[in-house]
């Protein structure tokens, strides 16, 4: 006869055997989630998270989209309860105030072939892509003018081109601020006050002056590439030329420090810079950080080194009080 302290033992070890010839319990599955801050534009945030859904169906996906301005400053705020797992497509400008901000945490993707050009010396960000400006000359209206068309940037001086360029405003636009910050550095105000006197139309945006190129509004459109590359896809009399050298801005991503989904920000970030999303980034941009991501003629880009730093909000304000009357 079992004692009582003996038969419990036993009815113990049976309901034991019992779950272990059941096999271990099964909970429901953990769902994966992963939170983004982007200032993309609606189609190139499409295209890629069309693309990162199907290589990572199991992840959900929650995308707040924002301007640059709003992005940083909302990062910043959170950095002591981080609410989002990866910050992307924001310029090398925003990217170092988090940096410096100590929003980021450093993270080399799987198997990314990013050129040195194209990161932060000390690995806190990455760009998958450079925007270069340019000019979009409508070469149809140039030779009824029967002006001379541009070579290098300079040229736009020439007051022959009085009433006949189009440029999006340095207070309204990104590429508007990076074509006259890239000037001013590389000629100071006097080459911008000579451009003034050309300019028929200041823009609110930065590819409204290629637009504007290919109706005939202007004959040249100071813009960046793809919105060039479009208006020739389209079967528009429109030439790029790159003056010789080329403003320009990085757009990439970084991993926030202590975000709430680390391992799904690890997988964001590894695919952002693998071919999938080289793909999706591929209409769009005019220079990919994927090998063979290109819409420009790489043999006539000549990233511009900007020689000192510059104060945007200062030098908006000097613009504007220059130029917007």
């Amino acid at each position: 006869m079992l004692t009582p302290t003996r038969a419990r033992r036993h009815i113990g070890l049976g309901l034991l055997a019992l779950a272990l010839s059941v096999g271990p319990a099964v909970g429901p599955a953990v769902a994966q989630k992963l939170v983004l801050y982007t200032a993309s534009n609606e189609e190139i945030e499409k295209s890629v998270m069309a693309a990162f859904a199907k290589a990572h169906p199991e992840i959900k996906v929650e995308a707040i989209n924002l301007s640059t301005g709003p992005v940083v400053q909302r990062a910043i705020a959170e950095k002591a309860n981080p609410q989002a797992d990866v910050i992307w497509m924001i310029n090398d400008v925003a990217l170092n105030q988090l940096k410096a901000a100590g929003v980021f945490e450093p993270y080399e993707p799987k198997g990314a072939k990013v050129p040195d050009d194209f990161r932060d010396p000390d690995g806190f960000w990455l760009a998958h892509n450079a925007t270069i400006m340019a000019m979009g000359v409508n070469t149809k209206l140039l030779k009824e003018k029967n002006l001379p068309m541009p070579a290098v940037w300079q040229d736009l001086t020439n007051p022959a081109y009085k009433g006949t360029i189009s440029v999006a405003a340095a207070t309204k636009s990104g590429t508007g601020l990076t074509i006259a910050a890239t000037m001013y550095d590389a000629f100071g105000w006097d080459f911008l006050d000579k451009l003034h006197a050309n300019v028929f139309q200041y823009q609110s945006s930065g590819g409204a002056p290629a637009r504007q190129a290919a109706a005939g509004e202007v004959v040249i459109g100071l813009t960046y590439d793809t919105a060039i590359v479009q208006q020739v896809r389209a079967g528009q009399p429109i030439e790029m030329v790159y003056g010789g050298w080329s403003p320009n801005i990085l757009e990439g991503a970084g991993l926030v420090a202590k975000g709430p989904n680390p391992k799904e920000g690890k997988v964001f970030m590894d695919f952002l810079f693998g071919p999938d999303a080289g793909q999706a980034f591929a209409p769009y941009v005019g220079i990919g950080a994927a090998p063979g991501v290109t819409n420009v003629d790489l043999s006539k880009v000549k990233m511009w080194k900007m020689k000192k730093p510059i104060d945007a909000d200062a030098f908006k304000r000097e613009w504007a009080a220059k130029y917007e009357k």
